[in-house]
Order: C-alpha cells, then sequence, then structure tokens
C-alpha cells in the first residue's frame, strides 16, 4: 500500500476516522487554548476606558431594548473602507464593560462606534422623534415615546453592583451615588457635576432635556454621545494609520 493510500485505512474504519479527528481537534485547540493561559488579558489596556456613568448605563439599556444593534455594529474593522468612512478601527477595550457587547458585522444603519457629539443633542432628539426629519432617506423607525416616558432610575444602582461583580470595576462610592449621579448628568449646572466627573472621567455633564425631569430620550442621547470619545485615538495613529 503507497503512503499516498494509506488514508483509506480511515475511511474504511469510523471508528479510526473518529479518533484521528479528535486527536486532530485536540491538538488544534491546544494550539488555540494553551496560550490564553499564560496571559493576564487578552485585552490590550488601553487609557480612558471607563465604566459607564449610570445615566449612560441606563441609556444603554435602552438601546438593547429597543433593539437598535440589530441594526448598528459597534465595530468598525481595520480595512481601509471602514476607516475612511467611520473613524478610527475599533478596539477590545472600547468594549470591555459592555454585557453583552454590540460588536457586530451587519448593519441597516451607519456604524455607531465614533458617534459620539458627531451631531448636536438637539438632532440626536429629532432623529429619534423622526429619522426623516433630519436623514430624508433615513430606514429607521421612529421612537417618539422615548421623549414622553421618564426613565427608570429605580434599581440602576443594583444593576451596577451586578456588573460590579462580572468585573466592571463600579466602586461603593459609585454604587451608592448612583441616583445623584444620574441626575448630575442631566441637569444643567447640577452642584455635584464635579464629583461625577472625578468619578467618571470626560462624563458629559448638561440639560439634556427637560428641566426637572430626565427621559428615556435623555439617557440614550448620553449614551450615544459618549460613543468612541474616551480614547485618544492620536495615540494610536502612528502603529496603525490606514487613512
Amino acid at each position: 500500500m503507497s503512503l499516498w493510500n494509506k488514508h483509506a485505512i480511515f475511511e474504511k474504519n469510523s471508528i479510526l476516522l473518529l479518533i484521528g479527528v479528535l486527536i486532530v481537534i485536540s491538538i488544534g485547540g491546544l494550539v488555540e487554548i494553551a496560550p490564553l493561559f499564560y496571559l493576564k488579558s487578552t485585552i490590550e489596556k488601553v487609557e480612558g476606558i471607563r465604566p459607564y456613568t449610570p445615566l449612560e448605563l441606563a441609556g444603554r439599556n435602552i438601546y438593547v431594548r429597543e433593539g437598535c444593534y440589530t441594526c448598528h455594529s459597534q465595530m468598525i474593522r481595520a480595512l481601509r473602507d471602514e476607516v475612511e468612512r467611520y473613524g478610527h478601527y475599533s478596539l477590545a477595550a472600547e468594549s470591555m464593560y459592555d454585557h453583552p457587547f454590540q460588536w457586530g458585522s451587519k448593519r441597516n444603519g451607519p456604524d455607531l462606534a465614533r458617534v459620539g457629539n458627531k451631531y448636536s443633542d438637539d438632532w440626536q432628539r429629532r432623529h429619534l422623534e423622526n429619522p426623516r426629519a433630519v436623514v430624508p432617506g433615513s430606514i429607521m423607525p421612529a421612537y417618539p415615546w422615548l421623549a414622553k416616558t421618564d426613565v427608570d432610575l429605580t434599581h440602576i444602582d443594583q444593576e451596577m453592583k451586578v456588573l460590579s461583580m462580572e468585573g466592571v470595576p463600579y466602586t461603593p462610592e459609585m454604587i451608592e451615588k448612583a441616583s445623584i449621579d444620574a441626575k448630575a448628568q442631566a441637569v444643567d449646572d447640577d452642584p455635584n457635576a464635579a464629583d461625577l466627573v472625578k468619578r467618571y472621567p470626560k462624563a458629559q455633564a448638561r440639560a439634556y432635556g427637560e428641566k426637572g425631569r430626565i427621559t428615556e430620550a435623555d439617557a440614550l442621547i448620553a449614551y450615544l454621545q459618549q460613543l468612541g470619545t474616551q480614547v485618544d485615538f492620536k495615540l494610536y495613529d502612528g502603529k496603525a494609520n490606514l487613512r
């Protein structure tokens, strides 16, 4: 029997074929998995990444609840057309505190990884109420009820506590001050805004909506406006400038 015909042994014996498949898969698995045990983290540390503020976290919950992730990804791939259209490619560290993360490849709408501060709060509000008012060709459905519904922050501290158990670095102080921080971020000239920024660097505290109330639209806009704003990407352009 020639060397090239020895594979016939496996083709004629299902038991040997199964054993051979298991051996090959085991070797491949060890090659892929074993190095991970020697790494402290599979995510590169990136300066500037912080957990979501209570208001941003509430807004992200609404983002997920309304299914925004089914049409908008938050993953800019390291391809020239992606980078030229959306900005610097996504870093794994940007999603390290997301449970679940919003990466993906299917898009009915634009990628939102760098949408933060690209448009004004008023633009975002009008876009949620009637997308065609600002983007005539948009196929996005309207979400007018968000601006009419007060955001529920009753259990936001408990959610932060659960996330801290999953590795998100929320401190006891952050959890205790959750409701205060949410209001401080959404109300203009709130006396607690300075403490909010100390706990959450680069947190954007301003009047997102009407005075005296915080709506679901306010929380969602706060979440959208921080996307892609935490990292100084000039530090990474020298490593891989695809523009």
